[in-house]
């Protein structure tokens, strides 16, 4: 008799595959028309409320071994993530940026670093400044997972300068790596200094030496070494065999993905930085820009990395200590709430302020505060939470117990990391839609404003300049340029109330459409039909009228909409590729050549 088989293993299947079909249906209606990313709806519209994901469950009620699987599914979703990020930087770009990313990685790391940490000490009552360092080191890298909202898709090509997204990249791949030396400086303190260093043997410089020779050098060093050495051994193994003809398409383009899978496993042994070592891999494995131009167009690397985020965001709203936030016994939620939004206020915009004029990507005051207030908390964070309550639990205890003071420091960090997160997560997660919305409101109003609700015609914005009558004119007078007549027979153009304006500066970088005087853009027509002399309604015969093959030549040749009534036998490859039948909305058609076709 066939019985139901409600384990643990499907449920969790039909869960995970269920809301990433669900999320997949409205995709480009969610990140292109609302710019809602992938991981706001993991969180968000995560399994938690319904009980559907148990992991406590799948971790046989062990919280340890809940802290261990997440700790290594955030390993390997910022390995794969961070060689992505770095094989998408152009060509010696670590190299040529560098002054850039000096004052990104360094005074401003460091200025992250100190102004949370003071503000967590500040709203945690009855804690040390070092335990908050420790802290504060945590959400102190900037996420490469939510960075790509703002540096991908439709948004950015539209508001974010290409040389802005490129440097936002390339900061947020590094500094996950970087994040040790200040995790560790108050790590090493708290166990030889604080309680009087109990169940440790060492002193301050003790705690000093090792942070040197253990955090920067077998860690950050080894790390940055032994990446660029991985990367660019298998840089050299694909020349070869590329060129020898030995792989094929698939396995060239998954080729990134198995370095950082490589790079994790092999880091993860020796003990060493693999985060970092992750991104510098993926930047030399691309150095001479030969790998990121061959898969420019593929699709393979982006659809890994939505399936990843979705899944890593899922999971922390299965796992996130929820009813910890209001019922802990460390900080009260009316600090608990403030201190969210110092730290996503203050945490970032001051010192990107102060080096605006350092970052030479960054033009403007708009850019600025844009640069200043995009530095979200994410997977780096959840990352090297579970990285500090590991080593707290193993490194400092007395006669074989956690020490106290380290009990304290883990329930802290687990309340307010967790915390952070979902707040950097829903709120960076909505500001740009929420500032899409406050953007177009005032021009409604404004357009509202300047109509007549007596007048039959819309109001439209005229034309800087007048353009041309006659019947040598290729232009004519549309419906959208009529003017408004007053009531005395004299026209009248009605004054409109401008409210509002662009997001984010483009800096000096020229606009791609004519602007006018009073900064609106004008209205082209949609449609790609000449306009004859003798009026909007008659046609322009490519060739003379006697010739039947007039419209089979010219018109197919250069219009790409009618490229489906070509016969096979007159088609290109990429005649063929433009007569696809579906078409997805974020792709665009490949121009085809302009050329005559001989029947």
């Amino acid at each position: 008799m066939p019985t139901l088989q409600v384990v643990s293993f499907n449920v969790v299947c039909a869960t995970l595959g269920g809301f990433i079909a669900l999320f997949g249906l409205v995709s480009f209606l969610l990140k292109e028309k609302f710019y809602l990313s992938e991981a706001l709806a993991g969180v968000i519209f995560s399994p938690h409320a319904a009980n559907l994901i148990r992991p406590l469950e799948y971790a046989l009620g062990n919280e340890e071994t809940l802290g261990t699987i997440t700790l290594y599914f955030t390993r390997l979703v910022l390995g794969v993530q961070l060689v992505i990020a770095g094989v998408q930087l152009p060509s010696k770009y670590l190299r040529k940026e560098w002054k850039s990313l000096a004052f990104l990685l360094g005074p401003g790391m460091v200025a992250m670093w100190l102004c949370t940490s003071l503000l967590v000490w500040a709203m945690v009552p009855n804690f040390h400044f070092v335990y908050a360092l420790a802290v504060g080191a945590c959400v102190t890298p900037t996420d490469p997972i939510l960075s790509n909202s703002i540096v991908k898709g439709k948004f950015a090509d539209k508001n974010v300068p290409k040389e802005l997204q490129k440097i936002i990249i390339a900061e947020s791949g590094t500094n996950d790596g970087l994040g040790y030396p200040f995790l560790f400086l108050p790590l090493f303190l708290i166990k030889f200094v604080m309680k009087d260093g109990a169940g440790s043997h060492g002193t301050a410089g003790t705690a000093v030496a090792m942070w040197f020779y253990e955090t920067w050098v077998y860690e950050i060093i080894l790390g940055v070494l032994y990446g660029a050495a991985v990367g660019w051994v298998a840089k050299e193994l694909l020349h070869w065999a590329e060129e020898r003809r030995y792989v094929d398409r698939e396995s060239f383009i998954v080729f990134a993905i198995a370095l950082a899978l490589f790079i994790v496993g092999t880091c993860g042994m020796i003990g060493s930085d693999d985060v970092l070592a992750c991104f510098i891999a993926g930047n030399t494995f691309t150095w001479d820009d030969w790998f990121r131009q061959e898969t420019e167009d593929d699709t393979l690397q982006p659809t890994i990395d939505m399936l990843l985020n979705v899944t890593i965001f899922i999971w922390f709203g299965a796992v996130c200590p929820w009813r910890m936030f209001a019922h802990n016994n460390v900080i009260p939620i009316y600090r608990l709430v403030p201190l969210g939004i110092l730290v996503l206020l203050f945490r970032r915009l001051p010192v990107v302020v102060l080096m605006r004029k350092q970052i030479h990507q960054i033009e403007g005051w708009s850019q600025t505060f844009f640069v200043g207030f995009f530095g979200p908390i994410g997977v780096s964070a959840i990352f090297y939470l579970y990285v500090t309550l590991e080593w707290l639990r193993l490194e400092i205890n007395v006669d074989g117990e956690e020490r106290e003071d380290a009990k304290m420091l883990a329930e802290v960090m687990t309340v307010v990391i967790w915390f952070l997160v979902i707040c950097s997560s829903v709120v960076h997660g909505l500001s740009i839609p929420l500032g899409k919305l406050g953007f177009y409101i005032p021009r409604t109003l404004s357009l509202a404003l300047s109509q007549d609700t007596n007048d039959p015609n819309p109001f439209h914005i005229q034309p800087t300049s007048s353009p041309a009558t006659g019947s040598d004119s290729p232009i004519t007078q549309s419906p959208l340029h009529s003017p408004m007549h007053s009531h005395d027979g004299l026209s009248a153009p009605r004054r409109m109330f401008r409210i509002g304006g662009t997001i984010i500066s483009r800096g000096s970088a020229p606009s791609s459409k004519p602007v006018s005087k009073h900064g609106s853009r004008h209205v082209t027509p949609r449609t790609s039909r000449p306009v004859s002399p003798g009026g909007p309604d008659s046609e322009v015969p490519n060739k003379p009228t006697g010739d039947p093959s007039a419209n089979n030549t010219s018109s197919h040749s250069t219009q790409l909409g009618n490229t489906e009534e070509l016969p096979k036998i007159m088609r290109t490859p990429s005649e063929f590729v433009a007569a696809r039948s579906i078409r997805f909305p974020d792709e665009q058609r490949p121009s085809l050549p302009k050329k005559e076709t001989d029947v």
